[in-house]
């Protein structure tokens, strides 16, 4: 898919697939071998999520290479677009036409793992693990289901930007941004103060990402029953509702998405803001003296480790040519190929060293190279909060009813109760 810090955080949040355990793969009537180990042969396809129209040359010259080095196979590259991709994942799988190798989200590859149609890599490329960092190689495990059912791809993450103008005006040292929770809470209570509530800190109300940064359980072991309602997470929205209350959380923030929050930042109407470098140009073009002011920090966690957003590569379990499948996969995301993709668009390789190339290390003088830099280190020991089980649908309930709290319908504490009762119904439809 098109790739920005928001539009990775939209992949994530795509409407997840919920497909029949009888589900029927596509390469073979019988179902593939999971042995990954025979000779790398055969005719494969390899599907993208709406990256033809910017990076053809790239996966043109990775699939060459790839022919090269195994002369027996040929890889046939199909691109789906954005929009309906969610539906066109299912339907293949259903039809028992999904291509071998397959671009997904966590949130895609769950319900395809959940179907056995999602080969087990800890079992079928167990001696690639070591080539990936952590907490990229976990990101495309189930709860409730052991092993590992996608080779991590490109990354992402961003620092939270602040507008040092808006802080000085407000008498908070601008040198100082907030690097606790607490500290945020107290700094965004002041500014509204300061402005007659004219000035909003954030524009945006706590997603299931901003519980888990606060060190809220967000699922049980077991993956069968959300936890976000346990008394962090009451807090958590007990804090939210105050500064709502006072202005300092945007009154919009109910019904705000990222680029409406962006626009709100860019205008000034609210003081801090995520993101990531692709926004400083949009920063420098169209908001000056906002750039003039920019202040970059980093992501606020209670946990020591930020968000991650990642993308992935499966391999269908029902292939023809599972040693051809695999070792494509591995191919399209190993250091050499990432770092290059890497180099082409503001995202992060996913194996392990790379984030130690002198391109994510050394400083130029240039706020983009500051913020990629920063990025990749925090990036190191990351992870998606965003549980792969969590679906749209919960999604939408989990906003609805931190909407009632914040307005006083509810109290957090009900609201929360509410939220993961409608999230675990959900979660039992879908098997």
């Amino acid at each position: 898919m098109r790739i920005s810090r928001r539009v990775l955080a939209a992949a994530a949040a795509a409407v997840a697939v919920v497909l029949p355990l009888s589900a029927c793969g596509s390469g073979s009537d019988g179902g593939g071998s999971t042995d990954a180990s025979g000779k790398v042969e055969g005719d494969i396809t390899f599907q993208t999520w709406n990256l033809r129209a910017n990076f053809k040359d790239y996966f043109e010259g990775v699939i060459a290479d790839f022919e090269k080095k195994y002369p027996d196979t040929h890889v046939k590259w199909v691109d789906q677009p954005a929009e309906g991709y969610a539906d066109k994942i299912s339907a293949d799988a259903a039809g028992g036409t999904l291509p071998d190798v397959v671009n997904v989200s966590p949130d895609l590859v769950a319900p395809l793992a959940k179907a056995g149609l999602a080969l087990d890599l800890d079992k079928s490329a167990a001696q690639y693990k070591k080539e990936y960092l952590d907490g990229a190689w976990a990101g495309h495990q189930v709860p409730g289901m052991s092993g590992t059912y996608a080779f991590p791809w490109y990354l992402n993450t961003g620092p939270l930007f602040y507008n040092k103008s808006l802080f000085e005006k407000a008498g908070l040292d601008a040198s100082k941004p907030p690097t606790t929770y607490d500290d945020l809470f107290a700094d965004a209570l002041r500014l509204a103060e300061k402005t007659d509530g004219k000035v909003a800190t954030l524009a945006n109300v706590p997603t299931v990402e901003d519980f888990g940064r606060y060190g809220v359980e967000l699922m049980n072991k077991e993956g069968t029953a959300f936890a976000f309602n346990d008394a962090k997470g009451i807090e958590l929205l007990t804090k939210y509702k105050e500064l709502y209350d006072a202005k300092a959380l945007d009154p919009q923030a109910l019904t705000a998405t990222p680029e409406s929050s962006g626009k709100k930042f860019l205008t000034g109407a609210v003081a801090m803001n995520p993101g990531s470098a692709l926004d400083l140009g949009n920063f420098k073009k169209q908001a000056p003296s906002l750039y003039r002011n920019i202040g970059i920090t980093d992501q606020l966690t209670s946990t020591g480790k930020v968000n991650m957003y990642v993308m992935g590569v499966m391999v269908n379990s029902r292939t023809k040519h599972t040693p051809a499948s695999v070792a494509f996969a591995h191919f399209v995301t190993d250091a050499q190929n990432q770092m290059s993709f890497a180099k082409k668009v503001a995202i992060f390789p996913s194996t392990a060293g790379s984030l130690d190339d002198p391109y994510f290390t050394k400083e130029d003088g240039s706020d983009e190279t500051r913020v990629r830099i920063a990025a990749a280190k925090s990036l190191k020991n990351a992870v998606n909060y965003t549980p792969v089980l969590f679906s749209e649908q919960m999604k939408t309930a989990l906003r609805n009813e931190v909407a009632k709290a914040l307005q006083g319908k509810e109290s957090p504490k009900a609201a929360l109760d509410n939220a993961v009762k409608a999230c675990d119904r959900l979660l039992q439809q879908q098997g």
